[in-house]
Parts: C-alpha cells; structure tokens; sequence
C-alpha cells in the first residue's frame, strides 16, 4: 500500500489538521506495516503558483517541450506521478479566510493536466486517475459545515471528481477557536471519526 499525504498547514506538524493527519498515518501503519507513506509539505516545500509558461510547459506532450519547457514542468510531472501511484490519498486542509490554502490551490493547478489526470469529450470532462481513495481531514476555528461559508467541501469534491476521485471522505474538527477549552475534545472526536471509517 502506498500513502500519498499532501499537507497544506502553514504551521507543518503541529498545525491542527497535519495532527489529525499523524493520527491517520498511525493508524494506516497499524494495520498495514508495510505501507509506504509518502509526505509532501506544501509548507515546506511549496508548489509555485501557476504562471503562463509553466501551464503552457505542463500541457505540452513531454516529447514536444523544449529543454526549457520540461524544466518547467519537471515538478508537476513529479506531483502526478505520485498522485497516480498512490492507494490511499490524503489532504490535511485547515481553513484560511474561507477558503483552501492558496499553497493547495497551487499542487492542484499542477496535478490537474488535461489529458492525464482528465480529459475532454463530447458529453464533459472525465477523470482519469483511478478513483484512489481519497480523505479530506479538516480543522477550522469556527463552525462552517453544511453552510453557505463553508467553500472548501464543495469545492474540494468538485475538483477531485473532476480528475476522477470520488471516493472522498471528509472529517472535520470545527469551532476549535470558537471553544479553545474544548479543543482537545473536538479534536479527540475528530480522531475517533477518523478510527471508524479506517475499521469500516
């Protein structure tokens, strides 16, 4: 088995959502000793954001790019090959004014290729990766899900099922601002939601 965890807190290991994400890593190599987890910090190691040359570079055929084209798109070729090689996905995803970490948006940008990861055809858009399983694991200060503030749910199903991942399951501990002294109970719930859909 092989684990793709792409996190995207500014504050790496300690950020809420990463924890929930250790706790989920833990718990996979509980059951699967052999599992291969591969981490990637957007924190750390962050994906530029798209410019023109590079989105020109990424959707020219690589026997097609100049030297300076494969350069450019030497990274995202890296991001997909991850993403297509991974079992289990899994998006450690805090909220920032409403939204997904802009360090997100930009892995998505990268992995979302026409012709690789989707392609176009008469009747729409249709994904091409392998329907990976996929685990959405949240944390955010305030209370948003099932209201119209939370963009992040519907987008991130948008977007995954566009490049062919519908098997998403989200967890989210929420109102951690909100209530600071319950914060541990929210986010032992969090872990506790987390256990039942890995023993499901």
């Amino acid at each position: 088995m092989k684990v793709l965890h792409i996190s995207s807190s500014i504050h790496g290991e300690h950020g809420n959502s990463s924890q929930l994400a250790t706790h989920f890593l833990n718990q996979i190599q509980q059951q699967h000793p052999d599992a291969e987890v591969v981490v990637r910090d957007l924190a750390q190691d962050p994906v530029p954001h798209l410019d023109a040359a590079t989105f020109k570079a990424n959707i020219t055929p690589a026997h097609q790019r100049t030297p300076e084209q494969q350069q450019l798109a030497n990274l995202a070729d890296t991001l997909i090959e991850e993403l297509q090689s991974a079992d289990v996905l899994v998006l450690s995803v805090p909220m920032y004014n409403f939204g997904i970490p802009s360090t997100l948006k930009a892995w998505i940008d990268a992995i979302a290729r026409a012709g690789t990861t989707f392609k176009y055809t008469e009747s729409g858009p249709v994904g091409l990766l392998n329907n990976t399983k996929t685990y959405v694991l949240g944390a955010r200060g305030g209370e948003y899900l099932g209201t119209a503030k939370d963009t992040q749910t519907p987008y991130l199903q948008t977007v995954l099922a566009f490049v062919g991942l519908e098997d998403v399951e989200f967890v989210f501990a929420e109102k951690l601002s909100m209530q600071p002294e319950q914060a541990s109970q929210i986010m032992d719930e969090a872990k506790t939601r987390i256990d039942g859909l890995l023993n499901a």
